[in-house]
């Protein structure tokens, strides 16, 4: 009998630590720091960054942030290669990446359910901060004697690949200007495509929204004298006020043997968070990749500043990532 009762005693503490353990007596979370300042019981095990194709900027970049985020939250984290910008943000929305790079606009078309994303509105996803710039460059040649914006029409102009971001910077910078698509003999090009065309002649000029400077346009620069044509301040201001996830910008003299500076405005890469991770997460990674911004190789980590990770966001912030930025004193610019 006391054989028994003993067996039962022992049965039911082993049930009792199994359910104590199931309801968070244990400390298990994914390999996550759970001392000091770090601690939270609800980080992941795994994190993904999800980046865009191999031959890309994003790629190389998401390689180098999820070692820091790996080193610094003990949370294991990957770079994943993707279809990148508007695909990122279809899938932080299924839930298949915590992290995702993609451009302001899209970010902003993809939370206002806009464009692309109609009917398709993404409630997930928020930013931890911008990047660097993506130039819109709007490229012809000498010969065309193309000098502004208004000088476009009646000509044709390829405005980026259907349904591309460039796509819908063109006819927001022809908006603001009284253009419309319908005062062009526009056509539908990738990069590559549309400087072939300029090449032969079969277009006038093309939207280009790329970091500078820009591999398709260097190409075309080896054998034609480029032309950039400018933003004035005036309509890039007008831009900005309805748009509000483009900056200034410019075109650096020298970029594609150009002798001045020629102004422009430009839409960000930014990285942009799933809503569902924890303030703690979020603070931790945001620390981890702007604190090591010095021992990334790939240039264009050069002109990533956390002085203007706020400037041009365009979406709501996450807490985690607005902790820190408070705490450094920044500000939207």
């Amino acid at each position: 009998m006391k054989k028994k009762k003993f067996l039962l005693t022992t049965a039911f503490v082993l049930v009792l630590s199994m359910f104590l353990a199931a309801c968070g007596g244990g400390n298990d979370n994914g390999g996550a720091d759970t001392e000091g300042d770090n601690a939270t019981n609800d980080a992941p095990r795994f994190m993904s960054i999800l980046t865009g194709g191999t031959g890309g900027t994003y790629y190389p970049l998401g390689g180098a942030f999820a070692n820091f985020v790996s080193d610094e939250t003990g949370i294991d984290t990957n770079a994943e290669v993707t279809g990148a910008s508007a695909e990122n943000m279809q899938f932080i929305k299924d839930g298949k990446g915590e992290i995702a790079f993609t451009q302001t606009d899209i970010a902003s078309y993809a939370t206002e359910g806009k464009l692309m994303f109609e009917g398709n509105a993404i409630d997930n996803i928020q930013a931890i901060g911008t990047l660097y710039p993506e130039t819109i460059q709007i490229v012809t040649t000498e010969k065309s004697g193309i000098k502004s914006v208004e000088d476009l029409k009646g000509k044709k102009v390829s405005i980026g690949a259907p349904g591309s971001g460039t796509e819908f910077n063109a006819v927001q910078i022809l908006e603001v200007h009284g253009i419309t698509l319908d005062d062009l003999k526009y056509q539908k090009n990738s990069f590559s495509e549309s400087v072939n065309s300029l090449k032969d002649g079969s277009i006038d000029a093309a939207f280009v929204t790329a970091g500078t400077p820009t591999g398709a346009v260097e190409e075309l620069s080896a054998t034609e004298k480029v032309v950039i044509i400018p933003v004035a301040a005036d309509k890039a201001e007008e831009l900005i006020e309805k748009y509000p996830y483009y900056i200034k910008d410019e075109v650096p003299a020298g970029t594609y043997k150009l002798s001045e500076a020629v102004p422009t405005v430009a839409v960000q890469a930014m990285l942009v968070v799933s809503s569902e991770l924890p303030e703690q997460v979020v603070y931790d990674v945001t620390k981890a990749i702007f604190e090591n911004l010095d021992k990334v190789a790939h240039a264009k980590a050069e002109e990533i500043h956390v002085e203007r990770a706020l400037t041009g966001v365009g979406i709501d912030v996450h807490p985690g990532a607005q902790k820190y930025f408070d705490e450094k004193g920044i500000t939207a610019e």
